[in-house]
């Protein structure tokens, strides 16, 4: 059983910072940072592999930055040069298993995070 504990988050003024993190209990491969804005599909935003490897969607490449803390057993983004379409709700999830496959494909997470809302604006 994974347990996930989000926190972070709020509103910044764009070209702003904020970190989000996110505490785990549990064994996991893949942990990954997802997004929802209103109206719009839930999208990938940034992926976490055990072994330490990391990805990122386009939109959000040079500015934010995934990486897990093992001491403490969070996952952190850390977004920088915040844009007002970066506003969402972010999710953190994790699948909860070690099978090898692709942690881009959000139907592998079992466990989702409550979410915690970015506001961006202009």
């Amino acid at each position: 059983q994974v347990q996930l504990a989000e926190s972070g988050g709020g509103s910044v003024q764009a070209g702003g910072s904020l970190r989000l993190s996110c505490g785990l209990s549990g064994d996991t491969l893949c942990m990954a940072w997802f997004r929802q804005a209103p109206g719009k599909e839930r999208e990938g935003v940034a992926v976490h592999v055990d072994n330490g490897i990391t990805d990122y969607t386009s939109s959000v490449k040079g500015r934010f930055t995934i990486s897990k803390d093992k001491a403490t057993n969070t996952l952190h983004l850390q977004m920088t040069s915040l844009k007002p379409e970066d506003s969402a709700t972010y999710y953190c999830a994790a699948d909860g298993s070690r099978e090898a496959g692709n942690c881009w494909e959000s139907s592998r997470y079992k466990y989702w995070g409550q979410g915690t809302q970015v506001t961006v604006s202009s």
